[in-house]
Order: structure tokens, then sequence, then C-alpha cells
């Protein structure tokens, strides 16, 4: 069985000089964990996980319980960096190294590499051209449904 098989057709998608806060919302609203990104001729760039964007405001707990703080203050500390950032491009966020799949791969390759790197979510790309994304329930639904 090949990704084009399995693959979802459709990703969800920003662009290159979008901010911190469009890509929060869709994150949220897609609740997908990763997005991908490409640049103003559409053509993919990397993707940006919802764990680079929490780490990218995350301040440093440690650093907050040594100046005496608290988890509670941490989470303000977290609300506070949040909004500061939220205005800032994604651009230095981005994931431009990101692996990807090709539409003719095997899903056997897709779901070796996922588990190898525990990756969530791969971008299936051909040239700069995104065709779509294979996610590890992508590849469950093909051995249940093909088993």
């Amino acid at each position: 069985m090949l990704v084009r098989d399995v693959m979802t057709r459709y990703p969800a998608c920003i662009h290159l000089g979008a901010d911190i806060r469009r890509a929060a919302e869709l994150v949220s609203v897609s609740q997908i964990s990763e997005l991908m990104v490409l640049d103003h001729d559409d053509a993919f760039v990397g993707a940006l996980s919802e764990g680079d964007l929490i780490r990218a405001v995350l301040p440093s707990y440690d650093e907050a319980l040594r100046a005496g703080g608290s988890l509670h203050d941490a989470f303000g500390d977290l609300s506070r960096k949040a909004r500061d950032l939220a205005d800032r491009p994604i651009d230095p966020l981005v994931v431009r190294d990101a692996i990807t799949l090709r539409p003719d791969d095997d899903v056997a390759r897709a779901a070796v590499v996922m588990t190898e790197k525990q990756i969530r979510r791969l971008p299936v790309v051909e040239g700069r051209t995104l065709h779509g994304t294979v996610a590890r329930s992508d590849i469950c639904r093909a051995v249940i449904y093909h088993a």
C-alpha cells in the first residue's frame, strides 16, 4: 500500500510570515498538532508543531522555582510571554529540514520512520509541492481496513 492511498489530502497549512497567534488558533481549531508551512508561492517550506509553539512561549520552570516562584507563577509567566510573542512571525520556529514522504512511498516506510523518530504526522511532498500528510491514525486505519 502506498502513502497516496492513506494520506490526508487537505492538511492544515499556514504561510510564512503568519504570526504565532494565528498558528495557535489553527492548531486549536483544526485539532491537529502539526501545521504544514508554505511560502507565498504555496511551495512546501517545513512544519510547525504545537510543541514548537509551546516551547517558544514556555518560561523556564526551573528558573521560576529558583527565583522562589510556584507553578502558578510559572503559568502566569507563560501567559505573559505568550501575549508578548503573539504578534511575532512563526518563521524562526519552522522546522525547515522536516522529514518528508513521497506519494509513492510504501506505508510501511512511513510507519517505521514515524515510530523510530516519534513523529505523529509527516508531510507528503514531491519536489516542493505538498500533496498531503500521513498521521499515525491514517496508518492505523489502513491496517484495520486492509487486514
